[in-house]
């Protein structure tokens, strides 16, 4: 079942990226509009030798004449070189899929004089020659953020040619800055995924499929290891469009069927604790499956101007203001299928059943508070839980340079857990998200994140922090994490040995490495093997041992490169043409 189920997967993801991949790869008409520039200059040339006969005949003639030849001399080496005079056609807004309504306004920055065109520089594009520094002095539509410069030519030629490729909550920020729910990312962020534009609308899916061999404590140092072959899995589609001349509408749907591929004990891993399974029994050592619906949601951005935003958010189930863009969004994380230890301490409520969120951006800065349901999502992982609105969060973000995305929040969550309903918990946390395009271009970048969250309320006083990072080399990666986390007796399923106050230490150090052995359709499939060393408390070390090792090998699908990150600061409606 398994094995149908990764092929049926495998085959949509073909079948969404051929798609998406012929609608980016469609011959632009710009090389129509060149052959009309060389059909003028032909007649000139045919013309050309009446002005040689012209003086014989009368004074006025050769004073007419006169310019025509100096205007031929121009135009016979601009053709030689391929730099047509009437140059303006070259930029083609064909390609922009602009509304109707947007190609109303004038599009200050593309008439060319002849000094611009001295300095022209010739891209992979055909028919967009455009100045050396194109990126001062555009002034465009809000949201026509293109990255050319770090775009991958191999799955996305004249992608970022469409209009209406923004932030999911901004006009005028770049795309690559959403993160999971409303959080940001940094600007420099790769994205994977596909994209096609219907009409109006931006669609995109963006999803991973594993296939992997898990052995927890391969040496048998303990007594708490286990092994697995599981298929951890999730897959997210999104829309958005422009509303008037100032909205932007956003729809999302995110499903996993990880119970379906893993069972509802999830998958092995040391330490790890959260929720529970089969009639209430905590889930101990394992990592929770999630639920089948684990987005439905919906958001509208008002632009007050090209500063400031003004934004709603709601979803049955969504995320609410709580920590940095959840494990599986973060790029820093792309290539480890194993959810953090503190999970449940950083960006647990990424799956909540009723999420409201009113937000407000001025700049680089963005403030935001969520209404949300605390109790996190029960046993059932097909249904939709009963939504409360009983819970509360604030949220400051801050991305000082295109490089770096900072945020800082606190959550109030109303009875989080089933097993201690009368318990409630006050999280929080912080985070540091890095990321940089390296020499090359193409699937080069370096991303890491700093993390940092805090359980308390009642006998909840406990920290976790996470540092980790991914070098992606195009096809290779090197990545790792390390880890460190308090975990008490009633989360390790221990109130029977230890005193119930009792706060364990536990520290995690992974390493790992990826190849990608094929590449089709703008899919990418990738092998990889990773290896755990856990240094856990010496009360823990009769369970667990002393440094017990767990290790991983896996096949990860996914899509393609869809979009380097930005490489130029974006605080105003722009159209980047970074080539």
């Amino acid at each position: 079942m398994k094995t149908l189920l990764a092929l049926a997967i495998a085959l949509s993801f073909g079948l969404l990226s051929a798609e998406a991949q012929h609608e980016h790869h469609t011959p632009p008409p710009v090389k129509k509009e060149t052959k009309p520039a060389v059909k003028q200059t032909a007649p000139k040339k045919a013309v050309a030798p009446a002005p040689k006969a012209a003086p014989s005949k009368a004074q006025p003639a050769p004073k007419k004449a006169a310019p025509k030849p100096a205007a031929r001399k121009q135009t016979v080496p601009a053709a030689t070189k391929a730099k047509p005079k009437p140059v303006t056609p070259a930029v083609d807004h064909s390609q922009h899929h602009m509304p109707a309504a947007d190609t109303a306004h004038q599009h200050q920055g593309h008439q060319m004089t002849s000094d611009s065109l001295n300095r022209a520089k010739t891209t992979g594009h055909e028919g967009h020659t455009l100045p050396a520094d194109t990126t001062k002095g555009h002034q465009h539509h809000p949201g026509m953020n293109m990255n050319h410069g770090a775009m991958a030519t191999d799955t996305t030629q004249h992608a970022g040619m469409n209009h209406g490729m923004s932030h999911a909550f901004s006009r005028n920020l770049p795309m690559n800055r959403n993160g999971s729910g409303t959080s940001w990312h940094p600007d420099a962020t790769p994205m994977y995924g596909y994209m096609k534009h219907a009409g109006n609308w931006m669609l995109m899916f963006h999803g991973q499929l594993w296939l992997r061999y898990n052995k927890q404590d391969i040496f048998n140092k303990g007594s708490r290891g286990d092994s697995q072959l599981d298929a951890p899995n999730w897959f997210m589609g999104m829309a958005q469009r422009e509303v008037g001349s100032r909205g932007l509408l956003r729809l999302s749907v995110m499903l996993s069927l990880d119970e379906l591929t893993m069972g509802d004990r999830g998958y092995p891993l040391l330490f790890q604790s959260g929720e529970t399974y089969g009639g209430g029994k905590r889930l101990v050592d394992r990592q929770h499956p999630h639920d089948l619906f684990s987005e439905i949601s919906v958001g509208y951005t008002h632009m007050l101007n090209k500063d400031m935003d003004v934004y709603g958010f709601f979803g049955i189930p969504a995320e609410p203001v709580i920590g940095p863009p959840v494990f599986m969004h973060r790029i820093s994380a792309f290539n480890n299928p194993e959810s953090p230890l503190g999970h449940h301490w950083q960006d647990a409520t990424h799956i909540t059943f009723g999420v409201a969120t009113l937000g407000f951006r001025y700049k680089q800065f963005k403030l935001e508070g969520s209404n949300f349901t605390g109790r996190e999502p029960d046993e059932n992982r097909y249904d939709f839980d009963r939504p409360r609105f009983d819970s509360y969060a604030a949220r400051l973000s801050y991305n000082p340079t295109e490089n770096w995305a900072l945020q800082v929040s606190r959550g109030w969550l109303k009875s989080p857990e089933s097993l201690e309903p009368g318990e409630d918990v006050t999280r929080t946390t912080a985070s540091a998200l890095y990321s940089r395009p390296l020499p090359g271009g193409g699937d080069r970048f370096f991303t890491s994140a700093f993390i940092w969250g805090f359980n308390g309320g009642g006998h909840h006083q406990e920290h976790s922090a996470i540092a980790e990072a991914n070098l992606q080399l195009n096809r290779t990666a090197v990545y790792g994490r390390y880890e460190y986390v308090q975990k008490t007796p009633g989360e390790l399923d221990l109130t029977s040995q230890f005193d119930h106050h009792e706060v364990f230490d536990v520290h995690a150090l992974t390493l790992g490495t990826s190849q990608r052995v094929a590449h089709f359709a703008n899919t990418y499939l990738t092998l990889g093997v990773q290896a755990t060393v856990f240094s856990p408390d010496k009360l823990l070390r009769p369970l667990y041992g002393k440094t017990p090792v767990s290790g991983e090998i896996y096949l990860r699908l996914n899509p393609g490169l869809m979009m380097g990150g930005s490489r130029t600061r974006t605080s105003a409606p722009a159209m980047q043409h970074q080539h």
